[in-house]
């Protein structure tokens, strides 16, 4: 099927319902880049290697590259977000469901955001998007198991990994700095943070970007009659299209997040920070390489409490990470309850 861009702007203007897919899809984008990204550039901004301002901006601009670089070299994270769920039917009404999954994460990120907590976008689109499908199949025929085996992968990758390597790269950074100066070591490693939270905000693009895409191709295939995207390839266009919104995002928010992960969760310094950035961006490329979708919120929280846990365990501020983990567990249920509802209330309203 035709995806140039001429092709899909003569859609969303013939067609009000598709583009209204669009603009939720690159509202929900928007919001990813508000609430979502800010968890990258946290460690940065709490040891003061740069200022909120200009770490937003730096996250702001790699995570419009990670969008279009990572997709080039391997957009698998893109075609299994699609696949999960079964969309088949009249195509006006699985577009209106997928609408309403949308609308359902637009208000599960708004409200954790008001709160100051990172929940996870990645999770809150698949609990949508299922609760969605679920709504429209009438019953599990909505939701492809095999596809949903990797989101678990994921889950488990994204907080055992990245605890563990966080762990083991500040262990290793202060066996290597041990006996060095200390003035001397703050100035370098002020230096690699920056840096590594540069790629952390570059795998944020890379991961995240691919999500969204999958979504905003599945609704212009959907719109179309073919509810398979088997084959089809992400256009340039849409990598720009959807990096552009979220680092707009990024810009415009994250001041609360930053606060909540790189400052009440652990106290770090720079060292610390550049140990748990390094290990996440590593958990990221590795899971992007593989096609695995993983949440880089969960990523980047367990890297740091990993991190914490070096000096001694009771350095994690746990009344926070509480708050972290609840709003993770309860991201599948309560978005995808409000994306069945959301469907079902859509549907009537629309049909």
């Amino acid at each position: 099927m035709d995806v140039s861009f001429s092709f899909f702007w003569d859609q969303i203007t013939s067609n009000p319902i598709l583009m209204i897919s669009v603009l939720l899809t690159l509202g929900v984008i928007f919001v990813n880049g508000w609430t979502d990204a800010p968890n990258a550039i946290a460690t940065c901004v709490a040891t003061r290697c740069m200022s909120a301002g200009g770490a937003i901006i730096m996250a702001a601009i790699f995570n419009f590259l990670g969008v279009i670089v990572m997709t080039m070299i391997n957009s698998t994270v893109a075609m299994t977000i699609k696949n999960m769920v079964n969309f088949d039917g009249d195509s006006e009404v699985a577009v209106i469901a997928m609408c309403a999954a949308l609308f359902a994460i637009v208000i599960w990120a708004v409200a954790a955001w008001y709160f100051g907590i990172p929940t996870s976008e990645s999770h809150a689109l698949i609990a949508g998007l299922s609760g969605a499908a679920i709504a429209l199949q009438g019953g599990f025929g909505g939701i492809n198991a095999d596809e949903w085996i990797k989101v678990l992968y994921g889950l488990g990758l994204s907080t055992l990994l990245g605890f563990g390597s966080g762990f083991l790269i500040c262990k290793l950074v202060i066996l290597i700095c041990r006996g060095m100066d200390r003035r001397k070591t703050n100035h370098f490693f002020k230096g690699a943070q920056i840096f590594g939270a540069a790629a952390m905000a570059f795998m944020h693009g890379a991961q995240d970007g691919q999500k969204f895409m999958g979504v905003l191709l599945l609704g212009i295939f959907l719109m179309n009659g073919v509810d398979s995207t088997a084959g089809a390839e992400l256009p340039v266009w849409m990598m720009l299209l959807c990096s552009v919104v979220m680092g707009v995002g990024t810009s415009i928010g994250g001041k609360k997040i930053i606060k909540s992960v790189g400052m009440d969760m652990v106290r770090l310094e720079k060292f610390q920070g550049f140990a748990a950035d390094i290990a996440a961006a590593a958990c990221l490329l590795l899971s992007s390489l593989f096609g695995i979708p993983v949440s880089t919120t969960h990523t980047k929280t367990t890297a740091i409490m990993g991190v914490g846990a070096v000096k001694r365990l009771s350095a994690v501020n746990f009344r926070v990470v509480w708050d972290m983990v609840l709003t993770w567990i309860l991201t599948f249920p309560g978005c995808g309850l409000i994306g069945f509802f959301m469907a079902k209330l859509f549907i009537v309203i629309f049909t």
